[in-house]
């Protein structure tokens, strides 16, 4: 059952906001905790190119087997004190629920054989895969994708996995239009309606799962609408305050895994991990300048601010000079959270001073790093949760980032080129038109240029 948002902050000082430190910290099952005084990497890797069938199935497990055998051997070897391993599973293998499983047997196992032989503690997050949006309207609710996609997280929690998470995609087949379009009443639609809708069908069942099999129900992203808008701004393709804006929309999102029993940690392309952090004192994992080997952004310090698990995105398994990318990665990884934890270990006024400077160092040169700030996290977060239901939270989101982004530029806290300006009038213009009753917008998106676009009934709507 989905609980209510409470109307006060779990962190609402933002120097209690930064890595390493959760006010509800996760137990694992291999002896570790995460969000109590250490900030752990987590290693995120994927398979080279290689066409998934029955024919390649017995290269592809051995690919595996191969690359956690690496990972732990040189986790063993600098003396990390504990690791979280992501699998994310590729279309086929969620599609084909028995394959992921019979992956998360392999690193399952695996884990425990050097927990066991090395005192290497560990933790496996599996993320199936999200295969409801291959067709389009797609089946949120119905359908032979759907009952697989339950399946797979079913069969992974049988088969060893520590934590289940997913990039959901609820309402995406509408975002995708309206975000190139920068259309602000589709996005709303999409992320305060669609999303909401789906993000509460989806974990309900998911948590459900999760206690069935003891597993630990960790947490979801707005990575297919945020981090999709952080790329089209990189390429020039939409604003970055836009980018910035729908950051900060899928916080409302994004919550709704945590009021259904989600308990994090966070996935960690969930950029907006930090507001999540700050309205409900969970544990995330983050993504910053080590997630360069999948994607550019401009978060790359101020992303670590908060983190109690860093991340690097995931990794193809292809060789580099040193050694195979993902024990490259994992190397990264570990030594920024050596300095993390030594930051720790010498008390607040040195991690206050560490994370300042990974803050500073990114805040003023872009809208999106801006956004991230502890303060400005702090500051929309306390906004966002006095709104008594989830599209008017969005609203909320919406428009005190728009204001906020203004009063930045104004006060010369960050440098926005003309068109960015311009582009801060359009969307503040935009707002002003939206509805403030959720049965009124989803009345005209009914009726309007996404009609065709999703299915209401998959919505509930």
């Amino acid at each position: 059952m989905i609980s209510t948002v409470e109307k006060k902050l779990i962190i609402s000082n933002p120097d209690e906001l930064f890595f390493g430190l959760a006010p509800k910290p996760v137990k694992c099952q291999r002896g570790f905790e995460i969000g109590n005084g250490v900030v752990y990497p987590e290693i995120n890797f994927t398979l080279p190119q290689i066409i998934i069938n029955e024919s390649t199935w017995k290269e592809v497990k051995s690919i595996y087997t191969e690359i956690i055998g690496e990972v732990c051997k040189r986790a063993i070897e600098l003396k990390t004190p504990a690791l979280v391993v992501e699998f994310e599973l590729l279309p086929p293998m969620t599609m084909n629920p028995e394959w992921g499983a019979e992956i998360t047997k392999i690193l399952s196992e695996n884990l425990d054989v050097f927990y066991k032989k090395s005192g290497l503690k560990s933790a496996l997050r599996v993320t199936p895969v999200d295969i409801r949006d291959t067709n389009r309207p797609p089946l949120m609710r119905s359908g032979e994708l759907t009952v697989n996609m339950f399946r797979s997280f079913e069969l992974c929690a049988q088969a060893g996995a520590d934590m289940l998470s997913i990039e959901s995609t609820g309402g995406k087949e509408v975002h995708d239009d309206a975000l190139v379009n920068a259309d602000l009443s589709g996005i709303i639609f999409s992320l305060g309606i669609l999303a909401v809708k789906d993000m509460q069908y989806l974990w309900e069942r998911v948590v459900d799962i999760s206690k069935n099999h003891n597993v630990i129900p960790a947490g979801d992203t707005g990575c297919a609408f945020a981090n999709t808008a952080m790329i089209l701004a990189d390429k020039g393709m939409i604003p970055k305050t836009l980018a910035a804006v729908i950051r900060v929309a899928t916080v409302v999102r994004s919550l709704q895994a945590y009021l259904a029993g989600a308990i994090g940690p966070s996935k960690d392309c969930a950029y907006e991990g930090p507001y999540i952090k700050a309205i409900t004192g969970i544990p995330i994992s983050m993504e910053g300048k080590t997630s360069a080997c999948a994607h550019l952004s401009y978060l790359g310090n101020i992303a670590s601010a908060a983190a109690d698990l860093w991340s690097n995105e995931s990794v193809q398994n292809v060789k580099l000079l040193s050694a195979y990318a993902p024990v490259v990665s994992l190397e990264q990884l570990i030594y920024d959270c050596r300095l993390m934890n030594l930051a720790l270990k010498n008390g607040n006024e040195f991690t206050l001073k560490y994370r300042n400077l990974m803050v500073e160092s990114d805040a003023g040169l872009d809208p999106q790093a801006y956004i991230l700030k502890p303060e400005i996290i702090i500051s929309l977060s306390q906004k966002i949760i006095q709104e008594d239901s989830p599209y008017k939270m969005t609203l909320c989101a919406v428009d005190e980032t728009l204001k906020l982004l203004r009063d930045a530029s104004d006060k010369k806290e960050i440098k926005l080129n003309e068109m960015e300006l311009r582009w801060l009038d359009i969307l503040s213009m935009q707002f002003d038109e939206i509805p403030g009753d959720e049965i009124n917008l989803i009345k005209k998106m009914k009726n309007g240029i996404y009609a065709d676009k999703f299915l209401p009934a998959e919505y509930d709507i």
